[in-house]
């Protein structure tokens, strides 16, 4: 962009690394309203947290309600709403931190850019499967309901597509299992990757 010069920090990766302790590194929960998508992000950080690590929580509604107030939900705007959540994700990892992100995030290509904007190896895209049934049998929210009226236009399952992870890291079916099961699989996939490797000591820059 023109006019515009981005700096490069004193502080290296490396070095915000080795101060936190932990490998940083984005958990993208993907899925249907009403999937659990929010609920095991949220038992997911709390366990991290309570665990030591430094970790953050970024949530579909509460980014809705603060840095994306001004999108709608047509396909534009719900990529948009997914690219400045990369963003911010990617800056909470160059911090160091361990990121969490549910979204509904329903398209493919969308995904794919937040992969690309943090790095394959720091991003791992967690299916939460439900059954369309299933998740407006919950309706937690009462969503589904308006968006059948078509009180709420462009709801995915509804009235606008959701395309599924082929190839996530990890599936969970939360319309077959239990949410504390879930949760467990989570964690057997999550945790043993946020472990720091050892390695020499980054030398302070000046």
């Amino acid at each position: 962009m023109k006019n515009i010069y981005p700096f490069k920090s004193k502080v290296c990766n490396e070095q915000r690394r080795q101060l936190m302790q932990q490998e940083p590194r984005l958990f993208w929960l993907t899925g249907l309203s009403g999937s659990g998508k929010s609920t095991l992000a949220l038992r997911l950080e709390h366990y991290l947290f309570h665990q030591g690590y430094k970790v953050y929580l970024l949530d579909g509604d509460n980014i809705r309600n603060g840095l994306c107030q001004d999108l709608s939900f047509t396909e534009k705007d719900r990529k948009e709403n997914v690219r400045r959540v990369g963003q911010v994700a990617n800056l909470l990892l160059d911090a160091g931190l361990v990121v969490i992100c549910a979204f509904i995030s329903p398209y493919a290509a969308e995904r794919e850019l937040v992969r690309q904007i943090v790095g394959s190896d720091r991003f791992s895209e967690v299916f939460v499967s439900c059954s369309l049934e299933v998740c407006e049998k919950r309706d937690t929210k009462g969503l589904y309901a308006k968006a059948r009226q078509g009180i709420i236009p462009n709801f995915t399952g509804i009235s606008a597509p959701y395309q599924a992870p082929k190839q996530p890291n990890i599936t969970l079916h939360t319309d077959q299992e239990s949410i504390e099961e879930s949760l467990q699989k989570l964690l057997t996939y999550a945790e043993p990757q946020l472990s720091l490797q050892p390695q020499m000591k980054v030398a302070a820059g000046v």
